[in-house]
């Protein structure tokens, strides 16, 4: 008998299995192909948009994606760097061959984990929950949890012009029977869709057609342990190209012969990753769309045409593609396909990831409706984390919305739940301020280190991170410059103003466009200080306003989530509620009255109705 047992072993599976390992639990890991453990399937890439900080905090927490990033990356580049940094975001181009090699060495050599190439179709339930697994030869295993991550095979489906062939991402076999299995278990489950571009052959490109488009230069990493972290020899280019005329008018020619809009598509697919003829039909006023040719992997002359995902048929993808500047003669290795697949609807989960309605089950990953490699890591490290804890009888670990971008991805679709692949966004953290990329150690490693996957020595590195920089914010509050003639000159070069008075870098450092390496400069003082711990500084003084305001209205948050509301509240019984509240708060069971304030249609009234019930502890028969 298994501790845990988890089905999948794809982003989530990988990072489920190896936090449940790592806590000391008897861990199975139960997947259809071991060679396509941790591979990805869609684009080359970790990182992203608000998909950077899920990955550094993953890291921060002691998962293990950051630090593949780090020894798979082809090339690094910090987004939005010119921006604020509430939206600045790491993104590196993974080696597609390396990435799941790496990941693949970590699992076989973590001990308390076994992996076994099968397919579960059923899942053993009694009056204790779930209780493990029968595989597809009719063998039952047992275990005391169960974690499904089956990413996009549960009733896999390839589509391409009027073809729909049962499988899973690259032709493997999809996941069938569990999901009906589900469904008779009370589970309701939904189809949604998504969708690849073409892959090509690289020495069939005009490259000279084509703006290039570098990484920074810069040593950046994902893992905030940077010892594994090499730095490569020169960076892999990725290049900028549009569609054309021509790209425009073979989709319109051709729309009906789409499995999106002939029919054949019944899921919903990504809002924020459409497919290209979708863009042309949604955005019919825009005369073009950017694409961008990446590198897939060192060991391969693949590229990947990213932005360019159809489901059209394979002889219009060749008119298609060969409209393209540069492409013109391009060979294409593997077409594009859109899938369709099962999903649960994630209502139905607990904030740790189990189902409310059968214990010791939990879900992770694209399961519960998400997009993309990161969404799918994090959920798999949290319920990894929540099994162990469940057994070893400790509280849950649930993060709220105001501690990580964890916290928002999960409270998102247990609140709200979603209707089409979800994707993390900056614009959904309300305190992305306190959210930033580069803090993400400072908010999290703590929690990783009472959970057990950090450890030790990288906790110690982490205390001594944090006292130099709470050390150099107070330094710089003791260190003042005159006004004169050499600072003023060094000062109006930059047109940052003269200084007319006695001013401590701490106050220079608030002045826009005044970084710390020009202060220390103007200082002449200091020894310099690592990048990172730079960073921190800077940003902690530059925008000490902002960052106290979310924090003061994060207090409002971190009340609100204090309330605890009881698994055992009979909402009937509570006749000040309105109807459609009611109905809401019976369907989602939030488990404070911070979560119920995000529920759509429940208004302060009804709060304030049931926090009074909740004080009075008159809720239930």
């Amino acid at each position: 008998m298994y501790d845990a047992i988890v089905i999948g072993g794809g982003h989530a599976g990988s990072e489920a299995s190896l936090a449940l390992a790592r806590l000391n639990k008897k861990t199975l890991l139960v997947t259809g192909n071991k060679k396509m453990i941790a591979t990805m399937p869609c684009n080359p890439s970790i990182g992203g948009p608000a998909k950077g900080t899920l990955v550094r905090e993953i890291d921060a927490l002691g998962g293990e994606m950051g630090k593949n990033a780090d020894r798979s990356y082809l090339q690094m580049k910090m987004l939005n760097n010119s921006k604020g940094p509430a939206v600045r975001s790491l993104r590196a181009q993974s080696d597609k061959v390396l990435y799941p090699q790496k990941m693949q060495e970590a699992l076989y050599n973590q001990t308390n984990l076994e992996i076994r190439e099968a397919y579960v179709i059923k899942l053993i339930v009694n009056d204790y929950g779930c209780q493990g697994v029968i595989l597809e030869s009719g063998e039952m295993i047992y275990s005391q949890a169960v974690i499904i991550t089956t990413g996009t095979y549960m009733e896999g489906v390839i589509l391409v012009g009027a073809t729909a062939t049962p499988s899973g991402p690259d032709q493997q076999l999809p996941s069938i029977g569990l999901s009906q299995n589900l469904r008779d278990l009370g589970i309701t489950t939904f189809r949604l869709k998504t969708g690849t571009p073409q892959r090509i052959i690289r020495s069939s490109i005009d490259f000279s057609q084509m703006e290039l488009s570098p990484g920074d230069g810069f040593i950046y990493h994902f893992s905030f342990d940077d010892s594994i972290f090499k730095p490569i020899d020169h960076e892999w280019p990725c290049y900028l190209i549009h569609t054309t005329e021509t790209t425009k008018k073979v989709i319109a020619d051709n729309l009906r012969k789409s499995a999106m809009y002939s029919g054949l598509v019944k899921g919903v697919g990504p809002r924020y990753c459409p497919s290209i003829e979708d863009k042309f039909v949604r955005f019919a006023d825009k005369e073009r769309h950017q694409l961008f040719i990446e590198p897939e992997s060192q060991f391969s002359d693949e590229v990947y045409l990213q932005g360019f995902s159809t489901s059209m048929p394979h002889e219009v993808q060749d008119q298609m593609v060969h409209s393209l500047p540069g492409l013109e003669h391009a060979i294409i290795a593997k077409y594009a396909y859109a899938i369709e697949y099962d999903a649960i609807h994630p209502t139905q989960l607990w904030p740790t990831l189990e189902s409310k309605t059968i214990a010791n089950l939990y879900f992770a990953g694209q399961v519960n409706g998400t997009s993309g490699y990161e969404e799918a890591a994090a959920q798999g490290l949290m319920a990894g984390i929540n099994a162990a804890l469940k057994q070893d009888q400790k509280p849950p670990f649930v993060l709220r919305r105001d501690e990580a971008y964890i916290g928002v991805l999960i409270d998102d679709l247990i609140t709200k739940g979603t209707l089409e692949p979800y994707r993390m966004l900056t614009s959904r953290a309300e305190f992305r301020l306190l959210l930033r990329h580069d803090n993400a150690d400072m908010r999290l490693t703590e929690h990783g280190h009472q959970i057990g996957l950090i450890d030790t020595s990288r906790y110690e590195m982490f205390l001594q991170k944090k006292a130099a920089i709470s050390s150099e914010i107070n330094r710089l509050k003791t260190i003042f410059i005159n006004p004169g003639k050499i600072t003023d000159t060094r000062l109006q070069t930059k047109e940052f103003g003269e200084i007319n008075e006695k001013i401590s870098l701490f106050d220079l450092l608030k002045r826009p466009g005044v970084t710390y390496q020009l202060a220390m400069r103007i200082a002449g003082d200091g020894d310099p200080l690592q990048p990172m711990i730079a960073e921190q500084v800077e940003i902690e003084i530059m925008y000490e306003g902002y960052i106290k305001k979310a924090m003061k209205e994060a207090q409002k948050l971190i009340k609100e989530e204090s309330i605890s509301i009881p698994k055992d509240i009979d909402y009937d019984l509570l006749h000040n509620l309105a109807l459609e509240a009611r109905a809401k708060l019976k369907t989602i069971r939030p488990c404070t009255i911070g979560q119920a304030s995000r529920i759509s249609g429940i208004t302060p009234a009804d709060l304030s109705a049931l926090a009074v019930q909740i004080k009075s502890g008159k809720y239930n028969h």
